[in-house]
């Protein structure tokens, strides 16, 4: 991948009938306080980062990557990874985290954190952002960002997480929706809730791409390209072909070669039809007035990065070959993809559950056996009882790694950031740590603004210094 990428990823918290349902927001901020306070898996923030991130809310991991409270959710931000083996195995530690905490407090058969999108009693989403660093001289025209909007739109055929029935929400401008048919299963868990394609303003008016310009680096040289449209991947596999075809995608963009007749007439409205489509032809229009199936438009993007970037490496050689099984696979053995595309597995189980019990579509228990899909403790959830074929299940089995939790990747910035947690850990300096820097104090602090490099000589020095120790409590920044 050769690529700075990182995922946020917020989880839901299911509660069993015993225990009382007031718990649902209190779990997450115990688990929040036993990581930081018990498990001494990081540094608790000290200082305000936001007006709705007190001192306290969260902090840094000693695997350099991030877990905090956002809106009642526990959220885990991945450390800065450069290849798609450890982007994918930092993101299952968030899960690791998470479960161990509800183990070691013996909550695990009360409490589940769940990995999904979607909140079937209440109709509320909750996101799987991406991260991907890109150049700053990369360029940004409406042709481009339209292309880049087709593959975003039509990759849900392999990365969606699948989900059961239909959100409905309001668009950014409160227009009642249109009275729309049912939906008895669709591809994607974000689609309904993605009400345009490009826009600053996330938390009432979410876009496919995230246009606040926050590289978290040298803005001179980077920028972020923050997504919203992604599904959670219980499938390793499925996370890989998420974030390593959108990776392959920007190279491409950064090296000006994206075609320029693949531009959607309306990507939000053909987001949601693709995953809604109960036929999976997966029509879409396009600007210049034709037509083309989502698995065609996939097909396009595979071949451009087949030509260009085949033998850049042997990740990415492992990417274009699984990328083109996959685009094999959905038309001609669907069966093939169980256990490595997420919205195939999910819609077998349930298809095999509603013929078992013979139960419609509609019938309240999908929405249950949906959530427990994506429950992350390995002994309860549905996922994890499914048998891949040998590619698929060698990938999944091969990314999982314990020490994910507290050790970070030796090849970015996140080596010197973890270094950083683990000294702050063990004195009593006040502090600040930034993804971008580090300050003892109001006066001393050092930036790191190249994700590319470890820091770690630097963060030594940086932390060697004579200072006079204060108690951190007592001093925030």
């Amino acid at each position: 991948m050769d690529r700075i990428v990182g995922i946020e990823t917020e989880y839901g918290c299911l509660l069993s009938e015993e225990e009382p349902h007031v718990n649902s927001e209190l779990w997450p901020a115990k688990v929040k306080n036993y990581l930081f306070r018990k498990a001494d898996a990081g540094t608790i923030d000290l200082h305000y980062r936001d007006y709705e991130e007190p001192p306290g809310n969260g902090g840094f991991l000693l695997n350099g990557g991030r877990l905090y409270l956002d809106m009642g959710h526990i959220e885990y931000a991945s450390p800065e990874c450069l290849h798609l083996h450890d982007l994918v195995t930092y993101e299952l530690a968030g899960d690791d985290l998470l479960q161990s905490s509800l183990v070691a407090l013996g909550a695990e058969g009360r409490v589940s954190f769940i990995k999904n999108n979607v909140d079937h009693h209440t109709g509320a989403t909750f996101g799987c952002h991406e991260n991907y660093l890109m150049k700053r001289e990369a360029q940004f025209t409406p042709p481009i960002l339209g292309t880049l909007l087709t593959f975003l739109a039509t990759r849900q055929i392999f990365t969606g997480a699948g989900r059961v029935g239909q959100s409905n929400p309001l668009a950014f401008d409160f227009e009642p929706p249109r009275p729309e048919a049912q939906v008895n299963f669709q591809l994607s868990q974000r689609a309904d809730h993605i009400v345009n394609d490009i826009y600053q303003w996330v938390q009432f008016n979410r876009a496919i791409i995230n246009a606040r310009d926050e590289p978290l680096a040298d803005y001179r040289k980077y920028r972020r390209l923050h997504l919203l449209i992604g599904d959670s991947n219980m499938s390793p596999y499925a996370n890989a072909l998420k974030i390593g075809t959108t990776a392959c995608i920007l190279s491409l963009l950064e090296e000006g070669r994206l075609p320029r007749n693949l531009v959607l007439a309306d990507a939000v409205q053909s987001t949601r039809d693709i995953s809604r489509d109960p036929t999976q032809r997966w029509i879409v229009r396009l600007e210049n007035g034709k037509t083309i199936g989502a698995l065609d438009v996939q097909w396009e993007f595979h071949h451009l990065a087949q030509k260009y970037l085949r033998n850049s490496s042997a990740e990415t050689n492992w990417l274009l070959e699984n990328w083109g099984f996959v685009l094999e696979s959905i038309p001609h053995n669907r069966h093939a993809l169980i256990g490595g595309v997420d919205w195939i597995t999910k819609k077998w189980l349930l298809q095999a559950f509603v013929e078992s019990e013979g139960l419609s579509w509609d019938d309240p228990w999908l929405q249950s056996i949906d959530l427990e899909y994506h429950n992350i403790d390995p002994h309860r959830g549905l996922f994890f009882g499914v048998t891949p074929g040998k590619r698929i299940a060698e990938w999944n089995n091969s990314i999982r790694r314990p020490s994910a939790t507290h050790v970070p990747p030796a090849n970015t910035r996140a080596s010197g950031r973890a270094r950083a947690v683990a000294f702050f850990q063990t004195c009593n300096f006040p502090y600040v740590i930034n993804w971008d820097s580090i300050a003892c104090d109001s006066r001393d602090f050092l930036v790191m603004g190249n994700p590319f490099e470890t820091y770690n000589d630097e963060v030594e020095r940086f932390l060697s210094k004579p200072r006079t120790t204060t108690n951190a409590t007592d001093e925030q920044l």
